[in-house]
């Protein structure tokens, strides 16, 4: 397979530091198609990517979801692969992600950081937080992802606009993964090499604030996917908030002939509320199960 079949998507805000090496080292391997989808810099990131020889896209919003949204539609080529423009990944590894894809093996492949880390790359909080986060996913979606925030990763033209994109932020990883999961697309990991940022250059991730905003989206995202985990967690959470108002009930009025006769009402309507919800997502499971088979179909066949 040709390089001018491979688009190399870099999103940027900010990179000056490192946008140039990133950019001269993949030319360096044969790669033209270079396009730097830019968040609106306001340094010299634009001016430098394109002195470089890389095309530019000036995205309209904010955001880096919003950002690759608004740009994959004007990608012509069969396969995109995508990098942060931070420095903190090799373009050296692209073969190996690429790999899959062009062989037919994958529709969507993940480049794996947690598998050689150089030291300094990962703060022990920020590791801390992957690995919940990968674990939370794992529990979910029933699949062993080991790095669904990686943001090298490489997937066909095809495959990625098939997806139902709408996160806005840093969001944007873990929604790609979980939308090709439920559209049936092949998935792997390949390990990769991350190492410390350039000097010089700083995070836009928020550990706390964006971490967060991740586990939502995974838990959101779950109540089409997984139905008995979302409704089953609300409903055994409804169901305990119930039994406890009972406990509470039951001991006043053995022990002291005390009767709460709005807290009874209480209790019932906890405890139904409780079982109706796992109900729903008895229903809603077999019915995700059947949309998993019928997308997983419709796409084999449109392969």
């Amino acid at each position: 397979m040709s390089h001018k079949d491979i688009c190399i998507l870099i999103p940027t805000l900010n990179e000056e530091k490192s946008i140039q090496p990133v950019i001269r080292e993949f030319q360096e391997l044969g790669y033209d198609n270079i396009l730097v989808v830019d968040g609106h810099s306001t340094d010299k990131t634009v001016e430098k990517a394109r002195a470089s020889g890389a095309k530019v896209f000036i995205q309209s919003g904010s955001g880096k979801g919003q950002a690759l949204k608004e740009v994959f539609g004007h990608i012509k080529e069969r396969y995109i692969l995508l990098i942060d423009g931070d420095g903190t990944y090799l373009p050296h590894d692209a073969a190996r992600i690429l790999e899959p894809i062009l062989e037919g093996q994958a529709d969507h492949v993940v480049g794996n950081r947690l598998e050689n880390i150089q030291g300094g790359a990962i703060k022990r909080l920020n590791m801390f937080g992957n690995k919940m986060i990968n674990r939370f996913f794992a529990a979910i979606y029933r699949v062993q992802l080991h790095d669904i925030l990686s943001g090298y990763r490489a997937f066909t033209t095809e495959g990625i606009r098939m997806l139902d994109l709408s996160m806005p932020g840093f969001e944007i990883e873990s929604e790609m993964t979980i939308e090709s999961v439920k559209k049936g697309l092949r998935i792997i990991e390949v390990p990769i090499t991350y190492q410390p940022r350039s000097a010089g250059t700083k995070t836009k991730l928020h550990p706390f604030r964006d971490g967060l905003k991740i586990i939502l989206t995974i838990f959101r995202m779950a109540k089409t996917e997984n139905p008995m985990f979302y409704f089953g967690l609300m409903g055994s959470f409804v169901g305990l908030l119930g039994f406890l108002v009972g406990v509470y009930v039951a001991r006043d009025w053995l022990l002291w002939r005390i009767e709460h006769i709005p807290l009874t009402i209480l209790t019932a309507i906890l405890i139904i509320v409780g079982i109706q919800l796992f109900m729903i997502g008895m229903q809603g499971d077999m019915m995700a199960s059947m949309h998993r088979e019928m997308m997983r179909e419709l796409y084999r066949k449109k392969r």
